[in-house]
C-alpha cells in the first residue's frame, strides 16, 4: 500500500522551526496498530491521519508511542495541507475528533483554530514534581479535563534554562507537564513535556493553550495575548479567550517541509 504523506512545520512560517507534524490522508481508516506504526516511524511528537466524513474530516492523531485525545499543531498542519494542497479553495475546515468538532478558518497567512477551552485550578503540586522540574513553581494548577500540570513560574528565564529530569518527568504519568511564566516581549511564554507518551519535550503544544490561556486571560486582564513556546525550535500561537462560548481562538501559521509517500 502507497500512501501520501506531508510534513508540516506548524506555528512557525519558517522551516526547521516551529512543530513538525506528519499528515496522511486516508479514504479509509487503517487498522490502529499500523497507524502507530507509522507514527513510530515518522518518530515526531504527532502524526495526524484523516478521512473525508460528508463535507467535513474524521482526523486522529499518534503519538509515537499512544493515540491522544487532542493535538493543536497537528490539527494545524492537517488544515494547512487541505486547504493549501488539497482544495485551496476551502476556507474553513470542520474536523470531528475525541474533543468534539474542531473548526480552522484560514485568514490570509493565518490558520485560526476553535478548540475547547479548559477550566484551571489551583492544587497542590505533586511529589517529585520540583525535583523533576529542577526548580520549585510559584504555582500548580490542574484541570478536570486532561491529565495535566500547570507550574507557573515569574521569570521567562527560568523556562527558557530548565532542564528537567525526564526519569522523573515520566514518573507522574498520565500526568503532563506544562511551564509558563510571564513573557519578556510576548504575554507568556512555555514549555511542555511529556515522556510517558513518548514526548520528552514537545516543540510547540497548541492544546497546553486551552488552559493556559484561560489563566493568563484573568491575570493579565486581557483576552487577545500572544504567547510563545520557547523549545529549542521555538512557536508563536496568536490566542484569544472566549469565555462566554467555552472555546479559546489558537492561530498561527505552517509552513511545508516534506513531501512524500509511505510503503506499508
Amino acid at each position: 500500500m502507497r500512501l501520501r504523506m506531508y510534513r508540516v512545520d506548524a506555528f512557525t512560517d519558517t522551516v526547521f522551526c516551529g512543530n513538525p507534524a506528519a499528515v496522511v490522508p486516508l479514504k479509509r481508516w487503517l487498522d490502529d496498530g499500523v497507524m502507530q506504526n507509522i507514527a513510530a516511524e515518522n518518530n515526531l511528537s504527532e502524526t495526524a491521519f484523516f478521512v473525508p466524513d460528508g463535507s467535513a474530516y474524521r482526523l486522529r492523531w499518534f503519538t509515537p508511542s499512544a493515540e491522544v485525545p487532542l493535538c493543536g499543531h497537528a490539527t494545524l498542519a492537517t488544515a494547512y495541507v487541505i486547504s493549501r494542497i488539497l482544495q485551496p479553495a476551502k476556507k474553513t475546515v470542520r474536523f470531528h475528533t475525541r474533543s468534539g468538532e474542531l473548526t480552522v478558518a484560514r485568514k490570509g497567512e493565518l490558520l485560526m483554530m476553535d478548540f475547547p477551552r479548559y477550566k484551571p485550578q489551583r492544587c497542590d503540586p505533586p511529589v517529585g514534581l520540583e525535583q523533576a522540574l529542577g526548580a520549585r513553581p510559584a504555582e500548580v494548577w490542574n484541570t478536570r479535563e486532561d491529565p495535566h500540570y500547570y507550574a507557573i513560574f515569574e521569570s521567562a528565564g527560568v523556562i527558557r534554562s530548565m532542564a528537567p529530569d525526564m526519569a522523573r518527568v515520566a514518573a507522574l504519568h498520565p500526568y503532563q507537564v506544562s511551564v509558563s511564566a510571564p513573557g519578556d516581549g510576548e504575554d507568556f511564554v512555555s514549555r511542555f513535556f511529556a515522556p510517558g507518551i513518548g514526548i520528552p519535550e514537545d516543540p510547540v503544544t497548541g492544546s497546553a493553550h486551552c488552559a493556559l490561556i484561560p489563566y493568563w486571560a484573568e491575570r493579565l486582564g486581557k483576552t487577545n495575548l500572544l504567547a510563545r513556546q520557547v523549545s529549542r525550535r521555538g512557536g508563536e500561537l496568536i490566542c484569544e479567550d472566549m469565555p462566554g462560548t467555552g472555546r479559546v481562538r489558537i492561530s498561527g501559521r505552517a509552513v511545508l517541509s516534506l513531501t512524500g509517500y509511505l510503503n506499508v
